[in-house]
């Protein structure tokens, strides 16, 4: 990766990250698997992020920032309203299709609380939860802040990641 500052590096190792964590959760992924997919040795990657939490913890925000700038850029210009919901439905729909990863992500964040928290281990849990309330902020205030709409809209976007997440088919 010569030429690559260490931003790039991190950012690398990030996305490397969340495709590793995606499929094979946390306890599952190796540091190595990581620092192979990106290219890099396991002692460079170490100089990028203390451990392999860390590591995590970063694929855990890059995640939901991702779908929360999917579902933002998506309700800019859509005029509120059902047109925002539709734009809104359909560019995530687009992400969960082109990039699973980031979807199945969140959901190793969402099963990894429970155990981290039996633990005594409540960082994970911050993260996850940070990052929930600012996609649901993003949506709630793209949906004219009512709350039915905005649960109405999560509902059926949930029913969609499992679907996506089981590899079954969108219901129409």
């Amino acid at each position: 990766m010569g030429g690559v500052g260490a931003q790039e590096r991190r950012e690398s190792v990030i996305r490397a990250a969340i495709a590793e964590f995606a499929t094979s959760g946390y306890h599952g992924t190796t540091t190595a698997a990581i620092a192979e997919r990106v290219g890099v040795t396991q002692p460079y990657l170490f100089r990028l992020f203390p451990d392999k939490k860390s590591i995590f913890v970063a694929a855990l925000v890059r995640s939901a920032e991702d779908s929360r700038l999917a579902f933002e850029a998506a309700a800019d210009g859509a005029g509120g309203g059902e047109r925002a919901r539709q734009a809104m439905a359909q560019a995530y729909a687009r992400l969960i299709s082109t990039c699973p990863e980031t979807l199945l992500m969140q959901m190793q964040g969402y099963a990894a609380v429970a155990a981290a928290e039996a633990q005594g281990d409540h960082l994970i849990a911050e993260v996850v939860r940070a990052g929930w309330m600012s996609i649901w902020e993003t949506v709630h205030l793209s949906l004219g802040a009512d709350a039915e709409r905005t649960a109405g809209f999560f509902a059926c976007g949930m029913l969609g990641n499992t679907l996506t997440a089981i590899g079954l088919p969108r219901l129409p």
